[in-house]
């Protein structure tokens, strides 16, 4: 009689990411957090500190800086250099759109800050041109010097493999005329 189970089981093991892994697949995912996140750091930076010391303003822009360019490059190391065409782009306006659309939330609170007042309704299209062209300006030339970073790296891993490879071979080829 046939067997239709096996006798042996074979266990086998998947890969399950973390939470915060599967946010950074999704490029609608990663930007709309992050254009949330860094819009409600700047309202509070700027309306908890002293807005006067350059050290504390200077420090606060570097923060939302390696956060934007931290989360940006998160989402794109799961992806191959060809494929940051779209995704670049995409991710800079998605970013702006959540940042804007958290503004528009602040200043309908009353709470959005504007130089040393508040930010009205009638300043939100000049703040999102604003927003837009800066993060799509700063994300393109930070993903071609990313892109140029990476593709170097792994130029000299493929040079370091194909020596390592060659040395192989060369050691297999004196083994075997023995």
């Amino acid at each position: 009689m046939p067997s239709f189970f096996p006798h042996e089981t074979v266990a086998w093991r998947t890969f399950e990411p973390g939470a915060f892994r599967k946010l950074t697949f999704s490029v609608v995912a990663t930007a709309a957090v992050t254009g949330v996140v860094l819009r409600l750091y700047r309202a509070f930076v700027l309306t908890h500190g002293p807005s006067a010391s350059w050290l504390y303003l200077g420090g606060a822009a570097a923060v939302a800086v390696v956060l934007f360019f931290g989360m940006a490059t998160l989402h794109l190391g799961n992806f191959t250099v060809r494929r940051w065409l779209w995704r670049v782009p995409a991710f800079a306006v998605i970013e702006a759109a959540a940042e804007m659309a958290t503004s528009a939330v602040l200043i309908a609170a009353g709470r959005e800050p504007l130089g040393t007042g508040r930010a009205h309704f009638h300043h939100w299209p000049g703040m999102a041109a604003e927003v837009v062209a800066m993060r799509l300006a700063a994300l393109t030339l930070f993903a071609l010097v990313l892109a140029g970073i990476v593709t170097l790296v792994r130029y000299a891993m493929l040079r370091r493999d194909a020596a390592t490879a060659g040395a192989a071979a060369d050691v297999w080829e004196e083994d075997e005329g023995r």
